[in-house]
């Protein structure tokens, strides 16, 4: 504290005297950035020319001349040429720790977004990809690569068990088409799996066999996606650790400086918390843990400060599942529905009625935050009604901030309960893109569509609000929630509900100091401003002097946290090895989570997979990818160690 008084108190001389530049000489800022516009998110002070970082704080922020009097012989002047300065994003709502996944894919994408054109290609990538991560392959005993076709590959067929074997037979590898629906495994991945010539193909589901009756490593639909849950199950301690460390570090290559761990257990976030006391994260990490688990271990462990970056920071509730799949909970029957749903189909909630009330008057008895997810009309109801209880209870006092997390189909009567009753809204427009055009089609038709994840009707009500991405259901692009959130657009080039854009600046906002608030951060980070963190991010240009519609082609050149640089754009080999998502916006992981979720719920077969005996029991959510993989890890854990 002491330092962000002073720096404090050297902002006021700035500003109100020159008497005091003498004594800025005395202040050796350790960096000093200038050269490019710097957007603070501090409405006092919206634009700035430079700014000074000293112990990890921001001591100066103001024009060339002032900021200079800062620089001494050992201070590192970094010069933006011309980039953009904005604060270090916070996520508002993601799920770093199975995020992982996704930094531990091996990209098999076909030209140009990848490099696999034949067999030959595929398994070079892969080794390639070993041998650049052998710690991560050897701490987590998994190899997976994502976005292979076989109408790509010159042989035009799939990838075998003997074409994976060939890469090893020593650590498992599964490989996922770019369709989600089906994917390849070595005989070690189907060994842990239990598939054999004997076994069974599941309903909705195909284990192809080559000439001799064996499993020649090809599964379809059920047959692959029931296989998830065991081979995540293979993974130990150390494995889910390097996991959650990968996450984070993905966070990193996107400008975020705070991360999520929207919805955790025990298990997965004593994970969480032992990475950090062993110092292997980059970045800070809020944990929620879900409130319907084990209330007494929230309580004897959430703080306002972190240790080792990581702190759990309130409590997580879900009433219901995914918009996309229709099993978020409605007010009226979804529209156009894809699957064998009855006549009047609404939905379904996850939790009770009388859980939602309880685990919210929990909170709020205990002075704990709560976020809870809630995308259809019916489960923001019951929030609200359970919010408007407790606030009848026990008042706000303590400031509690409840969160709304998603809030895809919200009705404007519903926007005006959340300003009444002062609950923040976290959405979801990075949805628009992905899919909007589903939800025209299919979920709420072509009128209501042009109203889900509604932030102009919030910037009407003069409310703040937060835009997240909910990686691993997305990835964890920042440019692509930023441009969703400004734009709209779908990926049919549709703009969803033109009303509901705002202007870029109210979009930073949404990634920065705002969901800072929610975190009750706002005082020491998401605007650049004296005495807060030097949590900062280089943007290739600035976004608020182009074509909205270029947003997305903007990158992340530099992350800092307090000062620090730990992300650089230029020492990372672009089309690199790495998965990350199809120039068109395409997901095949992101698509194969949400069908191996959906699957898995509808197979109710968790109770049979040994290595998860303890899943069936705990509770979940219909479709959400993030929790399905949260419960996955933690029985995984709780199978392993004995934990209870």
């Amino acid at each position: 504290m002491a330092v962000r008084g002073k720096g404090v108190a050297i902002a006021t001389c700035i500003a109100f005297t020159e008497l005091c530049l003498p004594a800025l000489a005395q202040e050796v800022a350790d960096r000093i950035f200038t050269g490019g516009p710097i957007l603070t998110m501090n409405d006092f002070q919206p634009r700035a020319d430079a700014v000074a970082v000293k112990d990890g704080r921001i001591v100066a922020v103001g024009s060339v001349e002032e900021v200079m009097a800062y620089r001494g012989d050992g201070t590192e002047v970094t010069d933006l040429a011309g980039r953009a300065l904005i604060p270090g994003f916070v996520d508002a709502h993601g799920h770093v720790m199975m995020g992982g996944m996704q930094a531990l894919s091996a990209n098999l994408l076909a030209p140009p977004d990848g490099g696999v054109t034949d067999i030959a290609s595929l398994q070079q990538t892969l080794r390639d990809w070993m041998a650049a991560n052998e710690d991560i392959v050897r701490d987590v005993n998994l190899v997976v690569g994502f976005g292979y076709d076989n109408a790509q590959l010159s042989e035009l067929r799939h990838p075998t068990r003997d074409d994976l074997d060939a890469v090893s037979t020593e650590v498992p590898i599964i490989i996922v088409h770019q369709s989600g629906h089906l994917g390849a495994m070595n005989s070690k991945a189907l060994d842990i799996a239990g598939i054999t010539s004997e076994t069974v193909a599941p309903a909705g589901g195909v284990i192809r066999h080559d000439a001799n009756g064996e499993p020649d490593g090809v599964l379809e639909e059920n047959a692959f996606m029931l296989a998830l849950p065991k081979l995540l199950g293979n993974i130990d301690r150390d494995g889910f650790k390097a996991m959650a460390v990968a996450g984070a570090d993905l966070w990193t290559r996107y400008g975020y400086t705070t991360a999520d761990e929207g919805r955790a257990t025990p298990a997965t976030a004593a994970i969480l918390q032992e990475a950090g006391e062993e110092g292997l994260f980059k970045i800070d990490i809020a944990i929620y843990p879900d409130v319907l688990i084990d209330r007494d271990w929230i309580k004897a462990n959430v703080s306002d400060d972190y240790k080792g970056r990581v702190r759990v920071a309130g409590a997580k509730l879900t009433i219901d599942g995914s918009p996309q799949g229709f099993t978020a909970l409605r007010d009226r029957p979804y529209y156009a529905p894809v699957g064998n749903y009855p006549p009047g189909y609404r939905g379904y909630a996850s939790a009770s009625d009388e859980q939602v009330l309880d685990a919210v008057d929990w909170a709020y008895a205990n002075g704990l935050q709560i976020l809870t997810h809630a995308n259809g009309e019916g489960a923001s109801d019951t929030l609200i009604a359970a919010i408007r209880a407790a606030e009848t209870a026990y008042g706000n006092a303590a400031d509690l901030r409840p969160v709304l997390i998603h809030g895809q189909f919200l009705r404007e009567d519903q926007v005006d309960s959340l300003k009444t009753l002062r609950i923040f809204p976290s959405l979801f427009p990075m949805h628009t893109f992905y899919w909007g055009d589903w939800h025209r089609e299919h979920t709420v038709g072509p009128i209501n569509a042009d109203d889900i994840s509604p932030t102009g009707w919030l910037v009407e009500r003069d409310m703040i609000f937060s835009s997240h991405h909910d990686a691993p259901v997305a990835f964890p692009d920042s440019m692509r929630v930023l441009d969703a959130t400004v734009t709209r657009r779908t990926r049919s080039g549709d703009i969803l509900g033109p009303a509901q854009r705002v202007d870029v600046v109210t979009a930073l906002k949404a990634m920065t100091i705002w969901p800072a608030w929610s975190h009750h951060e706002e005082d020491t980070k998401g605007s650049i401003e004296v005495g807060k963190l030097a949590d900062l991010v280089v943007l290739s240009g600035d976004p608020t002097a182009i074509d909205p519609e270029s947003i997305d082609t903007l990158r992340v050149n530099l992350t800092i946290k307090e000062g620090e640089t730990i992300f650089d754009r230029a020492s990372v080999k672009e089309g690199a090895l790495h998965y990350i998502p199809k120039g068109s916006g395409d997901d095949p992981y992101a698509e194969f989570l949400r069908i191996a979720t959906v699957e898995n719920e509808a197979a109710r077969s968790w109770p049979k997979v040994s290595t998860l005996a303890s899943l069936a029991d705990r509770p979940h959510s219909g479709a959400c990818v993030a929790g399905f993989l949260s419960m996955v890890a933690d029985a995984a854990i709780v199978s392993r160690e004995g934990l209870n």
